[in-house]
Order: structure tokens, then C-alpha cells, then sequence
């Protein structure tokens, strides 16, 4: 009974979605508080529904009803709880179930929460949302819904794909999803600027927190998705440039664009037009990584193996969000003011610099993710792009970004002084220069990108430290009044020095690991050793170990250094019946910026006829750097979203302004 209940809440959300577009439309035409609010009220009875939905889902799953076919499929009586919880996302059905309840939440809080907006605006914006929840769930309702019953239910269920039960994949779809869905408040702040002609100042200070939310929640679900790569598909790396990881860097790209380019448009009402598209484009990129993964037309580990038809309804509404969006932008864009003028050197400039390679930069991976699949469509030929072509293209692009990242905090608004921002800056490039060169100097091999990499990533936590330092007038007045006037800055302005530091730790790690990995492998017996770099690994034992729904052979290897034992590791291949299926348990150690990797193969037959392991192991230095700068980065946003200047909408004076008829 719970899951028809899930249903009927599900077809309710529906006809609530549709309601709430239709009546935030009605309040907007004839200036109608009353129709407006009934709008917000149905926007809010649709996420209780989707949320209704949602619940009845996870009782399901929880309590193991394998009369839900959804539950069948992805779930087992052994599977502990976590993996049963996480098992309501780990399909097509039940992701989209998420995908929706995550949009008609943010519908919920925009109607809600969003009484600094002006009302035909919020009334204008309500309504797109409205449209798009009435999408998706017409989608979830009539092409993937997760509660339907068997006719003839199992005694048992399929389970849960092996790779997938893991605790950090278990979180990373949440973060993802709301990171994905959160452009959507974005997308329909723009399509509802549009329609008012309300593209200004004011109208950008209404979307930096959105999207600020929407950039931090989706740097945290990118980097939860990395790492989980990293130690569980036990191939070493973290970022393999596979298209279903480019469908969720596009969306991340583009919102990094249109904080900066937001910026402008709310400080110096310029680039309103560039904003507004950014803000079109962010939601777009998003809904073309749904698709990419639901539709089939990928192979990859990420993806879902869902059939073409679903594909197409998907690519249906892309096309029918994108385009309603863009074809309104082409429209209205003419008529957008200009904005304000700057000189060729400012923080505006710098800003526009910075979108112009950012946009390239995402338009080389469109093209990398694309163009492999638009050809196998039209010629049948397999093609890919892979590291190469993105080390050739993206990277470059990136590198200019990063290496402009820290002058622009340091130029003024309308007109600056390059000369001096760059003298503020002298000693943070002179320790970028001398760890760049320390680097090429004393690691081997010698390797000039990689130290460049290195001296980037100093510059820019050295750059952001000394714009903090400029900001405190460190060196022109005394410590208490430099301690002072840190403790004053807005926290906007922390925010976004730990953002651009956690990038240099970003780039610090993914220059050092890439470059300078160090990797070994050798068949070993009980008691044999293998070299990696300055470790030493010693194969101690092998033994079996019982699992809640799994069958493991575990290893004991001793990693020494220098002949001291610096951790005891312990690899494991675990074999789950239900699936009949075999995976790999990464041991990685010791604690530090840097990681020994080690994985364990296949049993095998020695020549003596005694049993033997494949061993393979990585030294991959500095590489928690990697994972540590994008958390960062999202602390900063965090952080940036506390800041009292970015609370959502105008005063509260301003939000009791009363609907006008349109004219």
C-alpha cells in the first residue's frame, strides 16, 4: 500500500507542479497576490509530494519489498543498511526521483523563501519552475516510475552494482544533484529577468547566492565522485576526462563563469546580458549530463544502462527547456542595457578575461564529450578524446586563468593600476618562482610543465595571501590594526580567498601526482617484497574474510621505509554472490599529503605450485591535495553564502510591494 500511496503522491506533485505554473502565470497577468500565492502554495505541495514519494521509496528499499520492481532490481535482503538507503538513487528510477525532489524543493524555497524578490518577478520565476517540475515529474510519472510492483515478486533482489556500495558514493548523488538542480532557481531567474526586463544590478545580487549554493554543493558532489574513482575502481587515477565525469564538469565550469561574470553585472550593471546566458547555460549543461547518463549513448561506469526511448524524452526536454530559454534570450538580449563602461585595465576587464577562457575552456570539453558520439551517430567510426587532446586544449586555457587569478582582487572597478597590483604582488611571485625552481632542481626526473604546475599553484595561495595581506595594510600600519581590520572583512572576501587558495592546493597536488607517480608490480608470494620508490611492501599473508553480503580474500602488507614500518595495509578482492561478480579493496597509506596505493589481483599458481598474487602499487605523491583543494574551494563558497551582502532578494520593505498588472 505504501508504494501506491508513493505513486498517488507522485502524480499529486504533477498536477501541483502544473497548478503552480499556472497560477504563478495567472497572479502575474492580473496582478493577482491572491493567484500568486496560491502558485507558491502549490509549490509547495508538490515537494511534500515528491518528498511523500521519495519516503515511500526508501521504506521500501529499508524494509527490503521486493514487490517494488525498483527494489528488485538494486536491492538485497544481505545489503547493509547504508547500501539499502543508497540503493533509492543508485538507479535511473530512483535518481530521477531524486532529481525531482530536489527541483521541486528549490521551487518550494524560492516561493517560500524568496520575499525580498519584487512580486512579478517571484511570480515570473515560480511559474518556470513550476514548468520545469511539471517536466521532470511527467518524465518520472509516466516513463520512470520507481514504485511500480511486480506482478510475480522474487524471493530475493538483484542487489546493488558492487562498485557502488561504498559510503562516499553512497553521499556523492545527494551533493551532485542538488548542485545539478540548484541552476534551475538560477534558469528560471533568468528566463523571469527576461520576460520583466528586470536584467540589472539588483537582479545579479538575486542570483550570486543561487548560484554560489549551486557551485559549492556541486564542487562537493565532483569531488565525493573522484575519490570514490580513485580508491574503488583501483586503477590509480582520479580524473580520466570519461564523458559522464565531463557532464558534471560542464555545469561547474559555467557556473564559475557566471559568479565572476555576476559580479560585474551587480557591482557595475555590465555584462548583464553575458550573465544572463551564463545562467541559461549552467542549467543546460546540467540537464545534458542527465541525459548523457540515462540515455545509453555512453558506455562508462558512471552511466545508467537505460533504453533509448527514455533517451529521447530526456533529450525532449532538454530541447524544450534549452530552447524556450535561449530563444527568449535571443529575443529580449537586444534590448538588455549595455551596463557601465571600464577602461582596458580594471577588475572588469580582468573578469571579462577571465569568462572569455573559462567559456573557452568548457566549449573544448562540449567538444571532446560530443563530437566522439555525434560521429559514431553520423559514420559510424568510434572515435574518443582523451588526456592528450584536453592536455593540448584545456589545460593551456585553465593555465592563463589561474595565472590572472590573483591580479584581478588587486585592480580597482572602472579604472586601475596594473603596475601596482603587480608590485603588491612581488613577493608572491618570487616564492611562486623559487618553489617552482626548488621543484625542477631537486626532483627527479626533471620535469618543466610539472614544475610549472608546482610554481602555479604557489602563486596562487601566495597571490591570495597577499591580497589579504594588501587588505590589512600588513607592513603600512600596526599589527593590532592589520589584526583589526582582518577580523572586519566581510566573510564574502574569506570566501573567496579560501576559494582561489584551494585551487592552488588543487593544482599543487594534480602537477606533483601527475607527474612524479611512482609505479610497481610483481606476482607475490607469502613473504616475497616489492620496491616502490622509497617504500618497501612485504606481503605478510593472505586470508579469507567473511562480509555481510560479500566473500573477501584480504591481504597483510607491511610498507617500510627506510626499514621502519610506517603502516600495515590491507587490499582485499571481494567477490558478491548475488551478482557473481568480483571487485577490487584499495589500501591506501600512510597518513600525509601523499599515498601508497596498493591493489591486489587475481589468485594464481606459483611455478612451485604455491599460491601467488598480483600486486600493484602507486606512490602517488601529494595527491591528497588533490581531494583537500576542491573542499576548499567549497568552504569558501560556504562561506561566501554567510556573508550578510548575499542574503537573497532587496529589503524587506521591498518584497511588499504589491503585484501590477502587466501592461
Amino acid at each position: 500500500m505504501t508504494a501506491e500511496l508513493g505513486s498517488f503522491a507522485l502524480v499529486l506533485a504533477l498536477v501541483l507542479s502544473l497548478a503552480q505554473a499556472g497560477f504563478s502565470i495567472a497572479g502575474r497577468v492580473r496582478g493577482s497576490a491572491v493567484l500568486a500565492g496560491a502558485g507558491e502554495g502549490a509549490a509547495a505541495g508538490a515537494f511534500l509530494g515528491v518528498a511523500f514519494a521519495f519516503a515511500a521509496l526508501m521504506i521500501a528499499f529499508v524494509t527490503s519489498d521486493f514487490s517494488v520492481a525498483n527494489v528488485a532490481e538494486n536491492s538485497h535482503t544481505a545489503k547493509p543498511l547504508l547500501y539499502k538507503i543508497a540503493g533509492v538513487w543508485g538507479s535511473h528510477d530512483g535518481s530521477m526521483l531524486l532529481w525531482c525532489l530536489a527541483l521541486t524543493g528549490f521551487g518550494a524555497v524560492i516561493a517560500l523563501g524568496g520575499g525580498g524578490l519584487p512580486a512579478r518577478l517571484k511570480a515570473t520565476a515560480v511559474a518556470t519552475q513550476g514548468v520545469l517540475g511539471a517536466l521532470f515529474l511527467a518524465y518520472a510519472v509516466f516513463a520512470s516510475n520507481p514504485l511500480l510492483r511486480l506482478a510475480n515478486p522474487p524471493v530475493e533482489g538483484a542487489s546493488l552494482n558492487p562498485i557502488l556500495q561504498d559510503p562516499f558514493l553512497a553521499i556523492h548523488p545527494p551533493f551532485l544533484y542538488a548542485g545539478y538542480v540548484g541552476m534551475s532557481v538560477v534558469y528560471s531567474l533568468a528566463v523571469a529577468a527576461l520576460i520583466e526586463g528586470r536584467v540589472d544590478a539588483a537582479w545579479a545580487r538575486w542570483v550570486r547566492p543561487w548560484a554560489l549554493a549551486s557551485w559549492s554543493l556541486l564542487t562537493i558532489g565532483i569531488t565525493l565522485g573522484s575519490f570514490w574513482a580513485y580508491y574503488e575502481l583501483g586503477w590509480g587515477g582520479w580524473w580520466a576526462w570519461d564523458p559522464v565525469e565531463n557532464a558534471s564538469f560542464m555545469p561547474w565550469i559555467a557556473a564559475t563563469a557566471l559568479l565572476h561574470s555576476a559580479v560585474v553585472t551587480e557591482k557595475r550593471g555590465a555584462l548583464a546580458a553575458w550573465t544572463v546566458f551564463l545562467a541559461l547555460m549552467a542549467f543546460t549543461f546540467s540537464m545534458l549530463g542527465a541525459f548523457l547518463v540515462r540515455s545509453g549513448v555512453l558506455m562508462s561506469v558512471h552511466a545508467f544502462a537505460v533504453n533509448p526511448r527514455r533517451g529521447m524524452l530526456l533529450l525532449a526536454i532538454l530541447g524544450v527547456a534549452a530552447g524556450s530559454g535561449f530563444g527568449l534570450f535571443a529575443w529580449r538580449a537586444p534590448s538588455l542595457p549595455p551596463g557601465g563602461l571600464f577602461a582596458a585595465v580594471s577588475r572588469e576587464t580582468a573578469l571579462v578575461v577571465n569568462n572569455i577562457f573559462l567559456s573557452a575552456a568548457v566549449a573544448t570539453v562540449l567538444l571532446g564529450t560530443l563530437y566522439p558520439l555525434i560521429r559514431q551517430a553520423l559514420t559510424g567510426d568510434m572515435a574518443s578524446f582523451g588526456a592528450p587532446y584536453y592536455n593540448l586544449t584545456f589545460t593551456p586555457l585553465m593555465a592563463v586563468v589561474l595565472l590572472i587569478l590573483p591580479i584581478g582582487p588587486l585592480l580597482a572597478w572602472k579604472r586601475a593600476d596594473l603596475g601596482g597590483a603587480l608590485r603588491r604582488l612581488w613577493a608572491a611571485a618570487l616564492v611562486a618562482l623559487a618553489a617552482g625552481a626548488l621543484v625542477f632542481a631537486l626532483v627527479q626526473p626533471r620535469k618543466a610543465l610539472a614544475a610549472f604546475g608546482v610554481a602555479l599553484g604557489v602563486w596562487l595561495v601566495a597571490g591570495s595571501i597577499a591580497e589579504l595581506a594588501d587588505r590589512s595594510r600588513l607592513g603600512k600600519v600596526g599589527a593590532g590594526e592589520a589584526l583589526r581590520r582582518l577580523r572586519g572583512l566581510p566573510r564574502g572576501a574569506w570566501g573567496m580567498t579560501l576559494a582561489h587558495v584551494g585551487i592552488g592546493v588543487f593544482v599543487l597536488g594534480a602537477a606533483f601526482e601527475t607527474a612524479w607517480r611512482v609505479e610497481a608490480a610483481k606476482v607475490m608470494g607469502v613473504g616475497d617484497r616489492l620496491t616502490l620508490g622509497v617504500y618497501e611492501l612485504n606481503l605478510k599473508s593472505v586470508g579469507p574474510v567473511e562480509g555481510p553480503n560479500f566473500a573477501a580474500e584480504r591481504a597483510m602488507i607491511s610498507v617500510t621505509r627506510a626499514g621502519r614500518e610506517v603502516c600495515q595495509a590491507t587490499p582485499a578482492r571481494r567477490f558478491y554472490p548475488v551478482q557473481r561478480q568480483t571487485t577490487s579493496k584499495v589500501a591506501i597509506c600512510p597518513p600525509g599529503v601523499s599515498d601508497v596505493y596498493i591493489v591486489l589481483g587475481d589468485r594464481r599458481t606459483g611455478d612451485a605450485g604455491q599460491p601467488v598474487w598480483l600486486v600493484r602499487a602507486y606512490w602517488n605523491r601529494w595527491s591528497r591535495l588533490i581531494f583537500a583543494g576542491p573542499l576548499i574551494m567549497a568552504l569558501g563558497g560556504l562561506i561566501s553564502l554567510s556573508d550578510r551582502r548575499l542574503r537573497f532578494g532587496l529589503p524587506q520593505r521591498a518584497a511588499k510591494a504589491a503585484l501590477e498588472p502587466a501592461e
